[in-house]
């Protein structure tokens, strides 16, 4: 199947105006489009049944679709892709959604969650569609950290900061992880975690993997070096340190000490770098996203569209998103400017808190 590039320089001049200017009328409606209405419109006189014509070819390409109970065409998921990726108009904003926006901001709310709250509310306000708003990690101390398992392949983080702040995250568990693990981990990690961010914490237990990969390397060595042993995937997650025969019939005291010792060691290193990698997944997992007004449901629904745009700190990084959920017959036009410019303002704004 082509794909909407060639699709587009498929058509010629005329398919290409009928094309928008149904989708246009689409969007302005929400009713399907005749070729009636589209000749009042066309730059140049054309009759009804050229344009039917026109309409029965991008319908071909799958572009357009005809509802039963009507005549006209309505624009297919991939054709409303086309126009919006190669056909759309995007307009100025207009000078009143920008002061809207504008207001929003300029309370300058002390704190992070309710001015993502009053971004998210005027978005739904201006657009009347559904807000998104995906907001910063937070960096501040944490105070408790859980893992809650949601299924094989999906799990959450609950992290609660020193200063009050909740945040969940999700992510996908290592493989062979269970909620009982995942709770060890927990355990585990609210052991060291008071006063410190997910960045301290992460180097501390990186400190300790260190500690103890070297206390394993010196009890290890008399023993490869005697022949005794020898290390298997030195280094990596899976090495392992194979004894040979002669050291397993060692009957003295301090052998098996010594063997048990780097039993209970490889034990260790190896449950330490589980929750490493548990610490790095929830540092890196999806913010939960926030939808102000419509919730959830809007998803469940088939025919909707997202209009989102990432925002940036003053280290031009990517830090979060805000945008605009509604049917498909949404004002691309309008929205695209509205989202673009609320972004650019969330980043600044953060950018200048520093």
């Amino acid at each position: 199947m082509k794909g909407k590039t060639e699709l587009l320089a498929d058509m010629n001049a005329r398919s290409r105006e009928v094309f928008r200017r149904l989708v246009e009328g689409f969007l302005e409606t929400g009713d399907p489009v005749g070729s009636r209405t589209l000749t009042r419109s066309m730059t140049e006189s054309v009759s009804a049944a050229t344009i039917r014509n026109v309409m029965q070819d991008l319908e071909f390409m799958g572009l357009l679709d005809s509802p039963h109970t009507s005549a006209g065409r309505i624009p297919t998921e991939l054709g409303l892709r086309m126009f919006v990726d190669g056909l759309l108009e995007v307009d100025e904003l207009t000078k009143d959604d920008r002061e809207k926006i504008d207001l929003t901001l300029a309370a300058n709310e002390p704190d992070m969650g309710n001015m993502m709250d009053r971004i998210g509310s005027a978005l739904s306000g201006i657009t009347a569609g559904a807000s998104l708003v995906l907001t910063p990690k937070h960096e501040a101390p944490i105070r408790h950290i859980e893992f809650v398992s949601l299924s094989q392949t999906r799990a959450l983080v609950v992290l609660v900061f020193a200063d009050g702040h909740v945040e969940n995250r999700l992510f996908t568990p290592p493989l062979g992880q269970t909620p009982s693990s995942m709770r060890e981990a927990a355990n585990f990690l609210n052991a060291l975690a008071e006063g410190l961010t997910i960045g301290e914490l992460k180097a501390r237990i990186k400190d300790q993997i260190g500690l103890r990969r070297q206390e394993l390397n010196i009890l290890a060595r008399t023993l490869v070096e005697d022949g005794l042993a020898l290390w298997e995937n030195e280094g990596d997650g899976q090495e392992r340190l194979i004894v040979r025969g002669r050291a397993n019939l060692l009957s003295e005291g301090t052998d098996e000490a010594e063997l048990e010792r780097i039993r209970s060691l490889f034990d260790d290193l190896e449950r330490k770098r589980d929750i490493s990698e548990f610490l790095d997944l929830a540092e890196s997992g999806e913010g939960v996203r926030i939808f102000i007004g419509s919730e959830n449901k809007l998803f469940s629904l088939s025919g909707s569209s997202l209009v989102v745009s990432p925002y940036m700190n003053s280290d031009r990084k990517i830090i979060g998103a805000v945008g605009v959920i509604g049917p498909t017959r949404l004002n691309y036009g309008r929205v695209v400017p509205i989202v673009n410019y609320t972004a650019e303002l969330v980043g600044k704004l953060i950018s200048d808190r520093g």
